[in-house]
């Protein structure tokens, strides 16, 4: 008995489109949904951390405070808003360019095309000021030999910056290198001032008090208390202790800590700032990558390229790639800033 062979006439070979899209956009849509997952990995690794060491992780108002030309002036969170908001509006103007595309118009692509650059190189620069902020410090504090972080408020809780009352004690302080090191091991450049002469500074100031990285709960009557206990909840500050636990803390100070890097934070949790590096790094490295590509496309524009093709589809792929950038900001902005 033979074998019948049935062929079909109508099977794809790559002449229609799946679902309306060319291969360039699904494979830009392919891309989006691989690196989209990547970020999920990151924020739920940041929000299982966080969750765990909620007691003392950082308040975003007390860290994210500074405002471009307006130093000394506390504006908690009001840069980044801008920033997000410029972020947004590139992408406005995105979809502006695409829509100028559709109807080729030229002159109206790169236009809208130059603003959504100018907004990017904004927010890159933006976050990059950031960054800078947020590495050198403001306040400066101490860190114990179990790793607690340890910050100096006034008795009306405002904090206080340790050359506002540190002491001058001029000891000879010399920074390991690696040159003099054993095993070649080096350290970081010193800070401002010595431990020693954070601790006499205390000393010679008694209206000064300490304050730690854990989150004021409340005490037992003040939890009783459900509409206090609520307030508390709402309002977010860290404990400040007496004077005289402060001068017992403050005993077992090992180092001083000004600024954030990857192994310290004067902020509060180390892995605040390490996630706080890794996962708005990336993120500004796809923002950067993204100016990069519409700088390229944007200059086939004015060249007339897409004029020639009679078709501004590239236009639309990078600007797909645009929006998931803007909108994993949007998620990244929810979780490092406002919750």
């Amino acid at each position: 008995m033979g074998t019948t062979v049935t062929t079909t006439a109508n099977t794809w070979g790559g002449g229609n489109e799946p679902m309306g899209a060319s291969y360039g956009k699904l494979m830009m849509w392919f891309f989006i949904v691989s690196d989209a997952l990547t970020f999920s990995g990151f924020l739920a690794a940041y929000g299982f951390s966080r969750f765990k060491f909620i007691d003392n992780w950082p308040i975003a108002d007390e860290v994210f405070t500074h405002f471009p030309f307006m130093h000394g002036v506390e504006a908690p969170m009001y840069y980044v808003a801008l920033m997000t908001f410029i972020l947004i509006f590139s992408s406005v103007t995105m979809v502006l360019a695409v829509d100028a595309g559709h109807q080729m118009k030229q002159k109206k692509v790169a236009f809208y095309m130059l603003l959504t650059i100018v907004g990017g190189l904004i927010f890159v620069g933006s976050q990059a000021w950031e960054w800078k902020n947020f590495i050198t410090g403001e306040f400066g504090a101490v860190e114990t030999k179990g790793g607690s972080i340890l910050q100096f408020v006034n008795k009306e809780g405002e904090r206080v910056k340790l050359a506002d009352f540190a002491a001058t004690l001029h000891e000879e302080r010399v920074q390991h290198e690696r040159k003099n090191g054993v095993w070649f091991v080096g350290e970081p450049s010193l800070p401002s001032y010595s431990v020693a002469e954070v601790q006499a500074g205390f000393k010679a100031h008694p209206d000064l008090l300490i304050r730690t990285e854990k989150i004021y709960r409340g005490t037992e009557a003040e939890k009783a208390d459900k509409t206090l206990y609520n307030e508390l909840n709402k309002e977010k500050h860290k404990t400040v202790l007496t004077r005289a636990e402060s001068e017992k803390m403050l005993a077992n100070a090992h180092l001083v800590v000004e600024g954030a890097n990857l192994t310290r934070n004067e902020y509060g949790s180390k892995l605040f700032a390490d996630f706080f590096f890794f996962i708005t790094g990336f993120h500004g490295f796809h923002v950067f990558s993204g100016v990069i590509i519409n700088i390229i496309i944007y200059l086939n524009v004015l060249l007339g390229t897409y004029e020639r093709r009679k078709s501004y589809e590239m236009v639309e792929k990078v600007g797909l790639y645009w929006h998931f950038v803007d909108l994993v900001w949007v998620f990244v902005f929810t979780f490092f800033y406002l919750v």
